[in-house]
């Protein structure tokens, strides 16, 4: 477990007239050290969904830009981020931090270190970058939440839209790797919940053994059948980025490459978007990607309830972050579901270049919140953890 001196002990609104009297929460963000996903290499890929930096990047952003809102309400956060290198280490670090009186802790790890961070505190705890649909539902946890759209509504955004096109008839590519095969499935079930026909799905892999060839080899594996669209499962994202043009038949390509579903893109013009994504690049000299967003968003939320709850107790500021109605430059308020800890969101759709619509798509219907057509419904929840939700 290391700690982060980068400038991260950031105590907001000190240039306020009010600051030395100000309220001031403790906010831990504790990252993965040795983060795979932030070599060089695969920076530099920017692979559809992938982070483009760390999350603490929009973090500060969002703390920043809220300094004055913060100093007017009389309270102020004071960041620290810490790496850890295992789940253990994530939940010595999340214990220590309840100790030394933080307020609320945030996660950038994997789900099995998440959840040993929300089962080491009493604190809610805010993933900010993992996706998975276990840690919404059989895995869930009270004091957990969501920033990140999950898997499932990623896989919702993209049947939806092809539901809108009418490209009903779907080729399934699923690839290798363990994080593929529960994303496999969640995209098998959203094909089937709108509606849609899943032609076949067919397994591909990238090796370096000329045996295995053929099973990277597009057109083979995107031949001998008709379809409207192929949908790809990526999560390493390297076969998805090459899969566009290369297909047996003219046709489209949705999931890891393609038309993607994503929580943000840079690229996005309406809402006030430009301007947040341009505060993030003044910044950090790089594009605003999605995982950058859900940490901005967070920040945002913990804005809100300190502006809710400025003097504490503590109890206050958690209901206040609970129930916070937020504007993440999408359009519409958003707010967490009861049920799971997911914020609910409209997702962009986006082929790498810019944003070529949005989900829930036109004509998607729901008695209390379209915004629910997105992910586990209430009616369908597995978290027992969360059962008087």
């Amino acid at each position: 477990m290391r700690r982060a001196a980068t400038g991260i002990a950031l105590l907001l609104a000190l240039a306020g007239a009010g600051a030395a009297s100000a309220t001031t929460f403790k906010l831990v963000l504790i990252a993965r050290d040795g983060d795979p996903r932030l070599e060089r290499s695969q920076l530099e890929r920017a692979y559809l969904g992938h982070p483009g930096g760390p999350a603490v990047d929009g973090l500060a952003v969002a703390l920043n830009e809220s300094r004055l809102q913060l100093d007017a309400a009389g309270a102020q956060w004071a960041l620290t981020t810490i790496q850890a290198a295992s789940a253990d280490a994530a939940r010595a670090a999340a214990q220590q931090a309840e100790k030394a009186g933080a307020a609320v802790v945030l996660t950038d790890l994997p789900p099995s270190a998440t959840l040993a961070v929300a089962d080491a505190v009493k604190l809610p705890v805010l993933n900010v970058a993992e996706a998975a649909d276990a840690l919404r539902q059989a895995d869930c946890r009270r004091n957990l939440w969501h920033l990140l759209p999950s898997e499932r509504m990623r896989a919702d955004a993209l049947a939806q839209t092809l539901a809108a096109q009418r490209w009903t008839q779907v080729l399934l590519l699923a690839g290798p790797s363990a994080d593929d095969a529960p994303r496999v499935a969640a995209a098998a079930a959203a094909i089937k919940r709108y509606g849609l026909k899943l032609v076949d799905t067919r397994a591909f892999k990238l090796s370096a053994d000329p045996r295995e060839r053929d099973l990277a080899n597009p057109l083979l594996l995107t031949g001998r059948a008709s379809y409207d669209v192929v949908w790809v499962v990526d999560s390493a994202g390297e076969f998805a980025r090459a899969l566009p043009y290369r297909t047996a038949l003219p046709r489209p390509v949705v999931g890891d490459g393609g038309l993607a579903a994503l929580a943000w893109h840079a690229q996005f013009e309406r809402f006030g978007a430009p301007q947040v994504s341009r505060r993030f690049a003044k910044a950090h000299q790089r594009p605003m990607t999605a995982h950058d967003w859900a940490s901005w968003l967070a920040g945002r939320a913990l804005v809100a309830a300190a502006v809710a709850a400025p003097n504490g107790p503590l109890p206050a500021l958690h209901k206040a972050l609970a129930e916070a109605d937020l504007d993440g430059s999408k359009g519409v308020n958003l707010s967490f579901r009861p049920w799971d800890g997911q914020l609910r969101q409209p997702l962009l759709l986006s082929d790498g270049q810019g944003v070529v619509g949005v989900a829930p798509a036109d004509g998607v219907l729901h008695p209390k919140n379209v915004l629910d057509t997105l992910g586990a419904d209430a009616a369908e929840k597995l978290c027992k953890a969360r059962a008087g939700a």
